[in-house]
């Protein structure tokens, strides 16, 4: 016999800084929110180190750390949060029915998804190791602290070379790694690179390792793509630029998502084809991808999925 369906007000199926947010939104205009934390409770922000650019932390603040606090006021509000994931969801009437890792069915009359995106990495041991000790996937979370010092930038896209370019403003010199001898970035991203003095490209090379003191990284191991020979770049830091993947996956189908699979939202809110349901953060921001703006785009889900139940009564 199936289990009772749970019913809800407001699903959030994410948490991070736009599950979060919205959460607290949601439950103080007494939504009654449920949230689901995922696969990475806290989302990004919980493998970073230190983050100095969310205003109101003026001595700056550990991810991790930083999350549990936004959990808490979400909390606070009276926010039902769960560990585990929504694995099924079907969005074609309301209420949306939704299907929990552990059984558990749930009738929401609104859903917010804040699911967020998945860096992509190089799959290296050593890379995992020195993960915010040195790697870094993000050149505007932590370019701050690479200040006067050599980077390598991994990758050829639009992304690596708008990388390489901001970091280029506060380091001293930053390689762009590039397994082939072009670059995939796109015409005017390419001339910014080439116009940098101190960006230096490096053709036709993959990185083989990462190295470091057992504590920082001090350097980056490469391996040549045409000869198989290695060399050794000294560097202290490397930022990994090949792109995110939106954890869109489950809304495949029933979602409009651009090509990379970030769900549509219509311009200036997080509204998205379907009435009733809505997106922020990372998963719907292939752009900004920053903490603050998905913040901002959870409270502005929260809000609207507010509005929107009060137009339906």
């Amino acid at each position: 016999m199936q289990a009772q369906t749970e019913k809800v007000k407001c699903l959030i199926i994410g948490s991070g800084p736009a599950g979060y947010t919205a959460a607290i939104y949601a439950a103080r205009a007494d939504l009654k929110p449920v949230m689901y934390q995922g696969l990475q409770p806290g989302g990004q922000l919980t493998i970073t180190t230190e983050v100095e650019n969310f205003p109101g932390y003026p001595e700056g603040k550990s991810g991790p750390e930083m999350m549990e606090e936004f959990k808490a006021q979400a909390m606070r509000f009276g926010t039902d949060t769960r560990w585990g994931i929504i694995t099924e969801i079907d969005l074609s009437k309301r209420p949306f029915v939704a299907k929990a890792d552990d059984g558990k069915m749930l009738e929401a009359e609104t859903v917010i998804i804040a699911t967020g995106a998945t860096a992509r990495w190089l799959g290296l041991e050593s890379e995992n190791k020195y993960n915010g000790f040195g790697v870094s996937a993000c050149a505007t979370c932590d370019g701050y602290f690479f200040r006067d010092k050599v980077v390598g930038v991994v990758g050829g896209g639009d992304t690596a070379a708008e990388e390489a370019t901001y970091l280029a403003k506060l380091c001293k010199k930053v390689y762009l790694i590039h397994r082939r001898d072009e670059l995939r970035a796109s015409k005017a991203m390419q001339d910014r690179v080439f116009k940098t003095p101190n960006i230096e490209p490096v053709w036709n090379h993959t990185v083989k390792e990462v190295l470091g003191d057992g504590k920082v990284v001090n350097g980056v191991l490469l391996t040549n793509t045409k000869n198989g020979s290695e060399k050794k770049l000294d560097v202290d830091g490397l930022f990994i630029a090949i792109g995110h993947t939106p954890n869109s996956q489950i809304f495949k189908g029933q979602l409009e998502t651009d090509e990379n699979g970030y769900i549509k939202t219509i311009p200036g809110t997080t509204t998205t084809n379907i009435p009733g349901v809505f997106a922020a953060g990372d998963v719907q921001d292939h752009v900004y991808r920053q903490a603050v703006t998905a913040a901002g785009t959870g409270c502005m889900a929260a809000i609207e999925a507010e509005r929107w139940l009060s137009a339906q009564e």
